[in-house]
């Protein structure tokens, strides 16, 4: 097995309606009247997922810290690290056709959602916890002392996934490759520092990326 095969080993995606009917070990599902409940164990797992609405109701993961990670001390970003470096990490990402539109005699582009998934990578695997290791140490020592806010950035991971697994077909019958959105996390953390200048001013923010190389 080569080194990406063993990164992709570590990580799955499911269909929200697939993840609703038949949830993983560690997750259950209750059905409300306007929408679903997502149960999960947090020793066991994760969960990186907003509430969010989709075709069946609003579906709401009960333990979930959302997308946004915030921590104010360093017990908070130990244990938060802890938690990124040993649990499967589960985050909700969208698979887009994306399309250039033309108003005001100016080209911007749009994106229609054409499936959401419930994406999950193993942080114990050995090659993805290298990489998140060497992110967060590289982050820490860039903004010592200071504020930061650093994106974890999974599209590479989910392309090089979606390459070989998945076949998205539109209402018209035609094959698109999908442009991900929302394919990361976010990390937030708060110093007590007096003059946070560089946090202030935008410099504190830091972005890696998880990937086969």
């Amino acid at each position: 097995m080569t080194i990406s095969e063993l990164l992709l080993s570590g990580m799955t995606v499911t269909r929200v309606e697939e993840f609703l009917r038949k949830p993983p070990a560690g997750f259950t599902v209750e059905a409300l009247g306007s929408g679903y409940r997502v149960h999960s164990d947090p020793e066991e797992s994760l969960v990186l997922i907003d509430d969010f609405d989709s075709c069946r109701g609003k579906i709401v993961f009960q333990n979930s810290t959302g997308r946004k990670v915030k921590m104010h001390n360093l017990w908070e970003y130990t244990s938060t690290r802890k938690r990124l470096l040993s649990k499967r990490i589960y985050v909700l990402m969208s698979a887009c056709e994306e399309s250039r539109s033309v108003a005001n005699k100016k080209a911007f582009r749009e994106a229609r959602v054409l499936q959401q998934y419930v994406v999950s990578i193993d942080g114990s695997n050995p090659f993805i916890r290298w990489q998140m290791e060497r992110g967060l140490d590289w982050t820490i020592s860039s903004v010592f002392g200071e504020s930061y806010k650093v994106d974890v950035d999974l599209t590479e991971l989910l392309e090089s996934w979606a390459a070989k697994n998945i076949h998205i077909i539109t209402e018209k019958g035609i094959k698109v490759k999908p442009v991900w959105r929302d394919a990361s996390f976010t990390l937030i953390y708060h110093s007590d520092a007096l003059f946070d200048f560089p946090h202030w001013f935008g410099f504190s923010k830091r972005k890696f990326k998880l990937s086969l190389t």
